[in-house]
């Protein structure tokens, strides 16, 4: 026989004893293997807490009130604008000043017709002193005396006149200067020195008291729920909260879209300015609630579910109606009782029936 043959007849009788070796084994250590758990859980069971009802709206940050200041003057030039916009101002303290070179001329031409007047009044009240004394000794005739005293009544009266003139260039002189009505922050500005600027036009606006209010849009269903002193959580662009207060709700609702206006005055603003969108959460009153941490909690097919651990260790899975998140928890409206223990952590790693070993404490997946 060649070595060739030899191999292949050793070759043949080796996979002979392997078939019958695996004919004969015992086919238990499979079965064995499936009674390990394959996963440590912990349980958890509900708390049960107060928790705040809230609604969430959009809106956006609005000066609670802003005053148009312009001027009462026409076809006079800006000399200097004192102000700039988000500069705080007080009350009384000078915006801006207009050219009061042609004012001030009006002013010493009324001032001098003021003194012309009153020299005119004093030699007429003369005259008429002694065209008295004259009459009384019958040396002129009623008449002339008539006249004089008419003269001085005239004097008087153009007086006044002047007096009147006076007091409305110092009035027009006063309008130079633009005043701050109350305090508040400039929030627009739209003049510039040298501008020539015409009664009635507006130049800056005032922020009054720098209040602002974040003004939210609610559909009617849920603003029948809203009541003035509310509180109110609102939420900035960039992630920064400030405490409201309802001040005002919407008389009417827009015919268009069905939904109104809340008016809520912030405390303090921070780095919210007019003119942001902000989201608003209206602080409802507080309600008994259970709650699950959020990793108790999975979604499949559109679902909530929890998985609970039954008999032989293995896991059910059951479906829940799920409310609120407030922070890492998350409300169980319905398809739980307060008793009821849930695998804490691990849950999305779970199927219907697999079987887990419960272990005290965090349980990592």
């Amino acid at each position: 026989m060649t070595i060739r043959s030899r191999f292949r007849a050793v070759l043949g009788l080796g996979l002979a004893a392997l078939l019958l070796a695996g004919c004969g084994s015992d086919p238990q250590p499979a079965a064995a293997a499936d009674t390990g758990a394959s996963l440590s859980v912990s349980l958890v069971t509900p708390q049960s807490r107060a928790l705040q009802r809230r609604l969430t709206a959009s809106g956006a940050i609005a000066a609670q009130e802003e005053m148009l200041l312009g001027v009462e003057l026409s076809g006079v030039r800006v000399a200097e604008v004192l102000v700039d916009i988000g500069e705080p101002v007080r009350k009384g303290q000078v915006l801006l000043r207009l050219d009061t070179r042609t004012l001030a001329s009006e002013q010493r031409q009324s001032d001098a017709a003021v003194a012309e007047a009153d020299a005119a009044l004093a030699v007429a009240r003369r005259n008429n002193e002694r065209m008295s004394a004259l009459r009384d000794k019958g040396l002129i005739s009623a008449r002339d005396a008539d006249e004089m005293w008419g003269a001085a009544t005239q004097a008087g009266a153009r007086l006044n006149s002047a007096r009147a003139q006076r007091e409305a260039v110092a009035l027009r002189l006063s309008f130079a200067e633009l005043r701050a009505p109350d305090d508040g922050v400039i929030s627009r500005r739209d003049v510039q020195p040298g501008q020539v600027v015409s009664a009635g036009g507006e130049l800056l606006r005032l922020i009054r008291q720098g209040r602002l209010e974040w003004r939210g849009n609610l559909p009617e269903a849920e603003l029948a729920r809203v009541q003035e002193g509310m509180q109110v959580l609102v939420s900035g662009p960039d992630g920064s909260r400030a405490e409201a207060s309802v001040r005002r709700i919407a008389a009417s609702l827009d015919a268009a879209s069905r939904t109104g206006v809340v008016y809520a005055s912030l405390a303090d603003p921070g780095p919210l300015r007019a003119g942001m969108f902000a989201q608003g959460d209206l602080l409802l009153g507080e309600n008994p609630a259970l709650l699950l941490p959020l990793s108790a909690v999975v979604q499949r097919d559109g679902h909530s579910y929890v998985f609970r651990v039954g008999e032989g260790q293995r896991v059910t899975r059951q479906r829940i109606e799920i409310g609120r998140v407030d922070g890492e928890q998350i409300e169980v409206v319905s398809g739980l009782a307060a008793t009821d223990a849930v695998v804490a952590r691990g849950a999305g790693f779970l199927s219907e029936g697999d079987r887990v070993r419960v272990v005290t404490g965090t349980a990592a997946p």
